[in-house]
């Protein structure tokens, strides 16, 4: 394995109000035995210091503050955006700002890639503090992998997937470009799935478990755990995914509809407050079925520099 050849890797943290936790990420960024040409940080309308941190402590940073929370989704379409128009990047490494990248993550993701542009994702192997595999982010196989598709894989040290994860995914610019951003008005949840799908439904994803990220959440917990009034989001975006996403064929659509489900279900029983969640429920049903994501355009714009960003790389302008 060998990584691709002149390329330009930028990575891209969206940061909320948690300053000392970017400091850790920033700094590992910068040890990456495999270099970072640039670093993108979106503030995403801190109300800490974060913006003030990054200038005075790390000024060789693309700094973007926008005025209002976009969520992780709208972070992300910016950082993205920010990267392919203005940093000029070959290869996109997307990331949270609680997630601390291991000294060698770049290298092995690159190494896995390599120069086969067929491969325009890959995510990294998340582990929590104690390091134990972080059960919020482990990827699943893809599903009805061909066999040639796996052994290509296996041949890079890493396995087929179908979606990756915004703790730690690598995305090629051209694929970017081609298929389009994470879509802001997803805010939070399900956006990395409905973007990754997206990009990989004519392509290959791969997870590389010798690609380390530490996830410092506060609980060491998976994605059925009680969110509270978050779960809104969780359902108003599964459904605009599942009837409105060009990331998922219909026999997927129909597979993931299943294991959402029952995926619910267990939130439901573990919830200590169930008149939350059936809120949530209900709020989320209604507006994913009456409504409609707003293009990226209208939901990201009068943000200045970071609207013309995203203006630009989705009209295919690198």
């Amino acid at each position: 394995m060998t990584a691709p050849t002149a390329t330009r890797t930028v990575a891209v943290v969206v940061a909320y109000n948690r300053r000392d936790l970017l400091i850790e990420v920033l700094d590992a960024l910068a040890a990456q035995t495999a270099s970072v040409a640039a670093i993108v940080v979106v503030d995403n309308a801190s109300t800490d210091d974060t913006a003030a941190l990054v200038r005075d402590r790390f000024p060789q940073a693309d700094l973007v503050s926008v005025d209002r929370n976009t969520g992780g989704a709208g972070g992300f379409a910016i950082g993205a955006a920010r990267a392919v128009v203005r940093q000029k990047a070959d290869l996109v490494w997307l990331m949270d700002d609680d997630t601390v990248p291991t000294d060698t993550a770049l290298a092995a993701l690159l190494a896995s890639v390599g120069d086969d542009h067929r491969v325009t994702v890959a995510g990294s192997r998340v582990v929590w503090t104690d390091g134990q595999e972080h059960p919020m982010n482990t990827p699943r196989v893809k599903p009805f992998v061909g066999g040639r598709e796996r052994a290509a894989a296996h041949a890079r040290a890493a396995l087929p997937v179908r979606s990756s994860s915004f703790v730690s995914m690598l995305v090629r610019a051209d694929a970017l470009l081609e298929n389009g951003l994470p879509i802001a008005d997803y805010f939070i949840w399900n956006d990395d799935f409905e973007f990754s799908t997206r990009i990989l439904r004519r392509s290959r994803g791969l997870f590389v478990p010798g690609s380390v990220v530490v996830h410092k959440t506060v609980k060491l917990g998976a994605t059925d755990v009680d969110p509270g009034e978050r779960f809104y989001y969780e359902v108003r975006n599964k459904i605009w995914l599942l009837g409105l996403s060009r990331g998922l064929n219909p026999a997927e659509k129909l597979l993931y509809s299943g294991s959402t489900v029952l995926r619910w279900a267990r939130t439901f029983r573990g919830s200590a407050n169930r008149p939350v969640l059936w809120a949530g429920l209900r709020r989320g049903l209604r507006d994913g079925l009456r409504t409609r994501p707003r293009p990226n355009r209208v939901a990201l714009a009068g943000l200045g520099e970071a609207s013309d960003d995203v203006a630009a790389c989705e009209a295919g302008v690198a």
